[in-house]
């Protein structure tokens, strides 16, 4: 029996007989549901990745779903074979001509004479055994994704009877399919009638809205009753925060009808932007032209109900004279963000209305201007980029991240490439073929594509005027700051039109900008800053008629800045690595992010991504000085480290832990002047680098409970608390902590630093806090403040990093000394753990892994740890050991849980994925070479894993940089 055949016996008995066998779970039977991370998605990029060959039978098919699929059938390496259908006229023209950019894959269009073609099935053959999915989900987005899907996953031996069943349909199927080709398309798109809107094949089954009306959705009515709120406060300004494309007019125009003002007037700083509000406007009130006048060059209709002026017209002393300071009620300031600036205070200190609300999907500024201290502190709502794809508010995205243009001579696009290289020929046909490949084949394109200088989207628009896309010759023009506001405008028409392909730019198109029908954005320059890479891909992401999704294009080269685009992708701002790098991981394995939209990257772009990240130092002084003003300007007072939390800005570990202590931060910021005592300090350092980052909420709470109750708690009561908040209350645990808040936990060393005083000690069954910690708070209530706030954030992160009950979460990042906490060890051993150790008082074994050994590793510690599967690694001891060493024959004999911890190599730092739970097997005694002619003992094994590691966390570990990556 080969291990393939024995792995899917035992996975078929777990599933189909008893759930208590042993089985490494890679080939179970699945019920793939689209209920949290298990989707449809999901389990095809999983067998994708393990497969030689695959057949998908489905009816419906999208350009979008084909899209988030896309690198995945790229980086396949086999055959595949889709067959689908024209049943009921669902998949359009362009879907089928998706299909037909599919590189290497066969497409079929079953033609059968009766009968409805309704099959929902994806088959995969690897090369001792077949894996289905079978059950309701076409190849959309949405059955992908999010709707109620039942899906069964299964694997069979070659020789099954379903096998041959499936095998069988699947002959069927082909022998009653004609090849889809370009003809077939033309033809089916000259008679091809679209389903009507609104039935049940479509995604979109809201009602539509009568004629006439504009009716807020669920996100509009929160915000207007959150705005109403603020008045009802007292408060005249307010300032609300929406990403590009979420309807910030309309949600205007909204407010304004609920609270039926006199007048209004209507800011801006772009006259084509006042035509549009204007007509959304006209909708949302059902206000009669004439009730709307504008206030822009030569026009001077101040005397209707709603005026709409520019910045630059109404700010000029002699235009502002012409209007009272209260002639209006409610002022409505678009693209705020830009108040900084002397025209927009010049109207605002002479505006005198009841109420002031601005809008801007930006507020983070460069020049130190406090947007939120203009709007007196009052946020009432704020929708960032990824609760609004989440909500469906926006047009999906699907992003390639993928290799820069290489010359010849293996000079890769960096910081420093000079002219010719950026606008080589060669360059061109690189970007012509990932537009071929990455871009809508199916739609008519309308893309911007942003450069990194003037010169090179000039010479590029020329050079790609030149070469075809899918047999069409490119249409391309730049613009540059240097041309007209008449002459962009032009081009933008052209672009709505159809008449252009593509706009080349510098940062022309950042912001102030509305082109609906965009659908391709190319990225050809470094990321400078998230704020506007986030700004340039939301030109894209506004819904339009006959718009699918927005393709994103980001041409990646050598890139110090490189880390900023998983920054932006998914907001994070959190200046912590393993955040940051774990949100990749996961991106990769679930295959889709917020919504409907998908994050992708070839081999190589991901590598500079992950280097690019080693080599930064996100927590620089200047990074943490500029959050904590942008946290203090959108406050009102310098922040918490529970704000930090609240606000998902910077991670609070990372803030506290730069310095010691929050406090001592402070004070190298300059913004506190008295810094805290060597006492003081001592204990705050020890709350910030041990408990704060919320891995285990039990000693916080415990410090919460004798804060609260005067100093002392029994022991019964605090694991009666435990029990109350669902935390773990074993003896083991509760000794565990006792030890840490003594410090008997921690080495000589550690107690020194952290004051060598307990904080707590525990005598005859009672908890007693350290007086002095009592008398330090008392005396000063800066100090107390910064230890309420630790506790508090602590136990924030407890509860929404982590499952709060204060144990080992597979997937989440340990430090040994994390683990010898949390496996509740009597002291901190990581100086002495070397890879592994048995701790029998505790009965754990935690094994660590760094996969990828540096080179300057000894030859006598060089194992060559190698994973076989996401279910088993081949592992070594350390040499000099033996079957018959006791520590050994504790793991060969599995007398301790072993928890297997691995991280890809060194630049990681110190913190180790947590695997899981692992049994040995197969243990033989070895010797292993070093130098000429010494041989060591040493005893190799295979660790099976509990439960299998997440296909993209397996991958990334295992995968080495590609070798034209940047190395550090």
């Amino acid at each position: 029996m080969s291990s393939i055949s024995g792995q899917i016996r035992r996975d078929n008995a777990f599933g189909f007989d008893s759930s208590a066998l042993d089985a490494e779970q890679r080939y179970h039977p699945l019920l793939v549901s689209n209920q949290g991370t298990n989707t449809m998605l999901r389990s095809i990029r999983d067998e994708l990745r393990r497969s030689k060959s695959f057949t998908f039978s489905v009816a419906f098919v999208t350009p979008s779903a084909i899209a988030m699929l896309k690198q995945a059938l790229l980086d396949f390496e086999g055959e595949g074979t889709i067959v689908t259908s024209t049943y009921l006229g669902f998949n359009s023209p362009a879907a089928f001509r998706e299909l037909l950019n599919l590189a290497r894959v066969e497409v079929y269009i079953h033609q059968a004479a009766k009968g409805a073609f309704h099959a929902k099935g994806y088959v995969f053959e690897q090369d001792e055994s077949m894996t289905a999915i079978i059950g309701s989900s076409n190849l959309t987005e949405t059955a992908l994704l999010t709707n109620h899907e039942w899906n069964l996953r299964f694997s069979a031996l070659p020789d099954g009877d379903i096998v041959h069943q499936i095998r069988g349909a699947l002959t069927a199927q082909l022998a009653e399919c004609t090849p889809l080709s370009p003809g077939w398309v033309d033809s089916y798109e000259a008679s091809y009638v679209p389903p009507p809107r609104h039935t049940p094949l479509t995604p979109e089954d809201d009602d539509p809205i009568p004629q006439g009306a504009v009716v807020p959705n669920a996100m509009q009515n929160e915000a207007l009753a959150e705005i109403q709120r603020v008045r009802d406060a007292g408060e005249e300004r307010a300032v609300v925060i929406s990403a590009t494309g979420t309807g910030k007019t309309i949600l205007s125009a909204l407010d304004v009808r609920s609270v039926d003002p006199a007048r209004v007037l209507f800011i801006a700083h772009r006259e084509q932007i006042l035509d549009r509000a204007i007509d959304e406007f006209r909708r949302v009130l059902d206000a009669p032209r004439d009730d709307f006048g504008k206030f822009v060059g030569s026009s001077r209709e101040v005397d209707r109900r709603y005026v709409f002026a520019t910045v630059q017209s109404l700010s000029r002393p002699e235009n502002l004279r012409l209007i009272r300071p209260d002639a209006f009620d409610y002022v409505l300031i678009d693209e705020v963000h830009r108040a900084g600036a002397g025209t927009y205070r010049r109207m605002i200190d002479y505006l005198q209305p009841k109420f002031i609300l601005g809008v801007t999907a930006t507020p983070e500024r460069t020049d130190d201007f406090n947007i939120f201290e203009l709007f007196d502190f009052n946020v009432p709502y704020e929708i960032r980029l990824q609760k609004a794809l989440e909500e469906d508010m926006l047009a999906p995205f699907h992003y390639y991240g993928v290799t820069d243009f290489q010359t010849a001579e293996g000079d890769i696009i960096d910081d420093t490439s000079n002219l010719s290289q950026l606008v080589a020929p060669e360059r061109a046909d690189h970007i012509v073929r990932a537009v071929a490949t990455y871009g809508h084949a199916g739609a008519s394109v309308r893309g911007l594509i942003f450069c990194s200088r003037k010169h090179e989207a000039i010479e590029l628009s020329n050079l790609l005027n030149d070469r075809q896309v899918h047999g069409r010759r490119l249409r391309t023009v730049a613009l540059t700051g240097d041309d007209s506001i008449g002459t962009r405008e032009s081009a933008v028409e052209k672009l709505e039109r159809g008449e252009l392909d593509y706009i080349l730019t510098v940062d022309v198109f950042n912001e102030g900008i509305d082109i609906p029908t965009v659908n391709q954005v190319v990225m050809l320059r470094q990321t400078q800053s998230s704020i506007i890479f986030t700004q340039q891909l939301g030109r894209g992401l506004r819904k339009a008629a006959g718009k699918d999704h927005l393709v994103v294009i980001d041409f990646i080269g050598n890139y110090a800045n490189n880390y900023l685009i998983p920054i932006a992708l998914f907001g994070d701002n959190s200046l912590n690595k393993d955040s940051i790098r774990k949100r990749l991981i996961d991106a990769q394995e679930a295959g889709a992010i917020s919504g409907l939209s998908s994050v992708n990257f070839d081999a190589i772009s991901r590598d500079r991504i992950f280097e690019s990240l080693a080599n930064t130092s996100l927590d620089s002084m200047q990074n943490l000085k500029r959050t904590l003003v942008e946290l203090e300007n959108r406050l009102g007072h310098s922040p918490r480290l529970m704000d930090f939390a609240r606000f998902d800005a910077a991670d609070p570990t990372v803030v506290a832990g730069k310095r010691g202590s929050y406090w001592s931060l402070l004070v190298a910021l300059k913004r506190v002047d008295s810094a805290p005592t060597e006492a003081q300090e001592a204990v705050l350092t020890f709350l910030s680098a041990e408990l704060l980052n919320g891995k285990r909420p039990h000693e916080l709470l415990l410090l919460q409970s004798l804060l609260a109750d005067e100093g002392s708690v029994t022991q019964d009561d605090y694991v009666r608390l435990l029990e109350r908040e669902r935390c773990n209350s074993e003896s083991s645990t509760v000794r565990s902590v006792s030890r840490v808040l003594s410090l008997e936990f921690f080495t000589e060393a550690e107690r020194r630093k952290y004051g060598g005083r307990p904080l707590v000690t525990l005598v005859d069954g009672m908890f007693n806090l350290d007086p002095r910690l009592r008398e330090l708070m008392r005396s000063s209530q800066t100090f107390a403040a910064h230890i309420w706030d630790v506790i508090e954030t602590g136990l924030y992160l407890a509860r929404h990093h982590y499952r709060w009950f204060g144990t080992l979460e597979v997937g989440q990042r340990y430090s040994r000394k994390d683990a010898c906490r949390l496996l509740n060890w009597e002291s901190n051993e990581q100086s002495t753990i070397y890879g592994y150790k048995v701790d029998y008082t505790s009965s754990t074994c935690p094994i660590f892994i760094t996969y990828h050994k540096a080179d300057s590793v000894s030859e006598s510690t060089r194992y060559e740890d190698e994973f076989i599967s996401e279910s088993a690694i081949t592992w070594f001891t350390r040499s000099r050991r033996t079957l018959r060493s006791n520590e050994v024959r504790a793991i060969v004999e599995n007398r301790v849980p072993l928890h297997l911890f691995a991280k890809k190599d060194d630049a990681e730092g110190s913190d180790f994925y947590y695997l899981g739970r692992a049994h040995s097997a197969e243990a033989r005694q070895e010797q292993m070479p070093v130098g000429q002619r010494a041989q060591l003992d040493v005893v190799r094994m295979r660790l099976n894993m509990d439960s299998p590691i997440e296909t993209s966390l397996y991958e990334y570990l295992v995968t080495r940089s590609s070798p034209d990556a940047p190395r550090s």
